[in-house]
This record gives structure tokens, C-alpha cells and sequence, in this order.
């Protein structure tokens, strides 16, 4: 049986290890590249055999742990490892609540992100369970459909709703029909919440 992984990273060269550490441990999978987030929804939607995602969460078009949840929720079933600059135990709890199984970081040796690598195909999860509040609101964001995430950071970029709209290609309507599924997913009272919310669990802020 085929299977692919999707390696997203806007950096080639760390790409180009990570491929290698991912051919290592699954040599029978067909490695996919994307560099920006938008290429990787691209890919994780159309790769119907696609077996892991690693992740970066500093990839144009991301904000915060935006990559992690739309990567989620285009392809919920899929294992998603984030492998970042970025350290601390926060960030590896903040991207397994959106919904990554683990973080490794990039400074780590390369003999452990294999294992990483392998311990994500294998289905087990790499990060410790967090502050269960934050993480059950996390989780909701994690729920959200992949253009209700876009419609969401539409909201965090402060764009109005034609705007949204003129970028997702979809109606006002629509687009105030999601502003509505999302604010009720979400439990709060108008856009101002939602904004907060998403940014409280660092939706909004770069990593």
C-alpha cells in the first residue's frame, strides 16, 4: 500500500534533511514539498495516501498555530508533526492542542527527529497534556472546517466581510453564515470575542 508524507517548510535546505530523516525511516513513501502553508493545504487536501505531515510552524501564510489547525482540519486523520525554531514546553502543548500529535524542535540532533518521525507514523502521540482549559478551547479551534479557519484569520487580520469574501472567493453570505457557525463553535457573543479567543491561544501571534 502507497503512502505519502508532506514535509512543509519555507527553508529548502531544512526541507532537504528532513526528506533524508523521512526517507530513512519510511523508505516505501513518496515525499512531498510544499514551501508556503497555502501549497501545503494544497497538497495534504489532494494527497489521498498521505500518511504524515511535518510541519514548520514559521511558514508564510501562517500565523501562530494557524498552519497546525487548518493543516488539521483539511486532513483530521492524518498525523501531524511540527518540527520549529520555536522551543518551550508551551509551544509543544499549545500545537498538540490544535491538533499536531508533537513538536520536535529544529536544534534538535538528527537521530532524534527520526525517532520523532517514526513515533508520529507509528500513531503515538510525542507532547504532554497541557492546562485542560486552554486546550479544550484550543481543541474547539481545531474543529473548526478548513474555511471557517480562513474565514477566522480573515476576522484576526481585521478584513471585512466582502473582503473575506473577494479572497476565499465565496459569497457575503457565506461568509457571514461561517462568522455565525463560528462564533457559536467558539461559545462567544460577536467578532471582537472570537478574535480575542483565537488570539489568547496564539492564532494571531508569530512564531
Amino acid at each position: 500500500m502507497s503512502r505519502s508524507i508532506l514535509i512543509a517548510d519555507d527553508h529548502p535546505l531544512f526541507r532537504q534533511a528532513i526528506a533524508m530523516a523521512a526517507a530513512k525511516v519510511a523508505p516505501d513513501a513518496r515525499l512531498l514539498e510544499a514551501g508556503t502553508l497555502a501549497r501545503a493545504a494544497e497538497a495534504a487536501a489532494a494527497g489521498d495516501d498521505l500518511a504524515l505531515i511535518l510541519l514548520d510552524l514559521k511558514m508564510p501564510g501562517a500565523s501562530g498555530y494557524s498552519g497546525v489547525a487548518l493543516l488539521h482540519a483539511e486532513r483530521p486523520g492524518v498525523p501531524i508533526l511540527v518540527i520549529s525554531s520555536a522551543e518551550g514546553a508551551e509551544v509543544a502543548r499549545e500545537a498538540r492542542a490544535f491538533g499536531a500529535v508533537g513538536f520536535i524542535g529544529k536544534g534538535r540532533d538528527l537521530g532524534e527527529i527520526e525517532d520523532a518521525i517514526a513515533r508520529a507514523l507509528a500513531g503515538q502521540r510525542l507532547a504532554e497534556r497541557g492546562d485542560p482549559e486552554v486546550e479544550a478551547v484550543a481543541e474547539t479551534v481545531a474543529g473548526l472546517t478548513p474555511t471557517q479557519l480562513k474565514v477566522l484569520l480573515g476576522l484576526l487580520e481585521g478584513r471585512l466581510n466582502k473582503q473575506i469574501a473577494h479572497d476565499l472567493g465565496i459569497t457575503e453570505a457565506t461568509v457571514k453564515a461561517h462568522v455565525t457557525a463560528i462564533l457559536k463553535k467558539l461559545d462567544v457573543r460577536n467578532r471582537t470575542q472570537a478574535v480575542l479567543a483565537a488570539r489568547a491561544l496564539g492564532l494571531g501571534v508569530k512564531h
